[in-house]
């Protein structure tokens, strides 16, 4: 049996992060989302693997290569235009054996969920099996109706609030006979332009074709759609962490509950870190700062005196400077904090903070929310970021400089101020 995954997307939801990778290489708890799905895959047995890439494909390529150096043998198929899932399976017909696995590649789920399905495919023999879990908003993702033999019936994608009752919506993760590719064929372009691999599951279960829902446990998997859901896959990653204790400890730090730091981490006297915590190879955190649960401490970062961090995704080679405040916050690699830089996350009257998506102002739905910056931004001494706001990749932010809308890429932001200097008496 082959696995095929899918990870051309752009992940435009996930801008400014994904203006320098593509969303299957964003990083969490030190490795990029698309492995997650490939220890799943090694775990239930599968070797041969093949990914569908477009947006920023040589990233991908670059990183995973052939698959040899994880025990697995990776090809690659480029999407030549984004038209949808569907059309991503297609490329693949000649490809793959009977049956295959198809996952969508910018998931999280935990390592047996691979093994799980197929284990029923291989006892049932259904035309496909398709994971499913229950969520709070339905109307987000592809919601599934089934039949009273707990049966597919139909998909809905992404349905008005009210249109349907059911809150079981499809997890992106199936076991396919090679019988949906017939149905691919008769596909149609859906409303937003694209060919989707979920029209295919539905006219399988109108012809009367077997497909079985297997139901996941809520906490055995995870979807990143929005900047804010890294905080809590984050989370996710760090709860199914096994936390292992190996870079140099000075005397003097405190490590409180799970908290794994990298052989070459470096934690120096004075830091107080609470778990979960993770810090990965060649950090630098401290001395005398504060490490609050649910953080990630990327490779080569630096945290310096009397700066504390809460729940927050630090990436590799980022530096924050001494008496910076980072809350409930995402900041990408290579960035640089003046000293005194602080990032609010709570509003005075105490609303859900709201952040700019796809250019639309979304309720994020939390009390608690910082900011969420790109790549290599750099700040200057007590610059200050209001709760919610996004910052482009490159872009500098001059000292005093309170950040109150987002900023965009490669941009410069500095404060104007007039200065009186009055000389109160001569020189003699």
């Amino acid at each position: 049996m082959k696995a095929v995954i899918l990870a051309a997307g752009e992940g435009q939801r996930l801008q400014p992060l994904t203006s320098t990778r593509p969303k299957p290489l964003i990083s969490i708890t030190g490795k990029p989302i698309l492995q997650f799905c490939l220890d799943a895959v090694k775990t239930a047995g599968i070797s041969e693997v093949i990914i569908i890439t477009r947006y920023m494909s040589d990233n991908i390529k670059t990183y995973f290569g052939n698959g040899n150096s994880q025990g697995l043998s990776i090809s690659y198929v480029e999407q030549k235009d984004l038209l949808g899932t569907g059309n991503a399976a297609t490329l693949t017909e000649p490809l793959v054996d009977d049956p295959f696995v198809l996952i969508y590649g910018d998931l999280l789920f935990t390592k047996d969920t691979i093994k799980q399905l197929i284990d029923i495919y291989n006892k049932e023999k259904p035309e496909a099996v398709m994971a499913a879990v229950s969520v709070n908003k339905p109307e987000n993702y592809g919601v599934l109706e089934l039949t009273e033999g707990k049966k597919l019936k139909r998909i809905i994608e992404k349905p008005a609030a009210g249109v349907t009752s059911s809150n079981l919506v499809n997890a992106g993760i199936y076991v396919f006979s090679k019988k949906v590719f017939k149905k691919l064929e008769n596909v149609k372009k859906s409303i937003r332009g694209e060919w989707e691999l979920t029209d295919a599951l539905t006219m399988l279960a109108s012809d009367n074709k077997t497909v079985l829902i297997e139901k996941l446990e809520n906490d055995a998997w995870f979807d990143v759609g929005r900047p804010w859901d890294l905080l809590d896959a984050n989370l996710w990653a760090l709860k199914h962490l096994e936390p292992q204790v190996l870079g140099t400890i000075e005397q003097g730090a405190h490590l409180i509950g799970p908290v794994h730091v990298a052989k070459s981490a470096r934690i120096r006297s004075g830091a107080y870190i609470e778990g979960p915590v993770f810090i990965d190879e060649e950090a630098d955190v401290g001395p005398n700062c504060f490490i609050r649960s649910g953080t990630s401490l990327g490779k080569k970062t630096r945290v310096g005196n009397a700066v504390e961090i809460k729940n927050s995704i630090i990436m590799d080679e980022t530096h924050i400077g001494h008496l910076s405040y980072v809350g409930d916050s995402v900041i990408g690699t290579r960035c640089n904090f003046g000293a005194g830089t602080i990032t609010a996350n709570l509003r005075f009257d105490d609303g859900n903070v709201k952040m700019a998506v796809k250019g639309k102002e979304v309720d994020t739905g939390r009390r608690k929310l910082g900011i969420v910056l790109g790549d290599n931004v750099k700040t200057g001494i007590k610059a200050s970021f209001m709760p919610g706001v996004k910052v482009g990749a490159n872009t500098w932010i001059g000292a005093n400089f309170m950040v109150t809308h987002d900023l965009p890429s490669n941009s410069i932001a500095l404060l104007k101020q007039q200065q009186e200097i009055v000389q109160t008496k001569k020189d003699k």
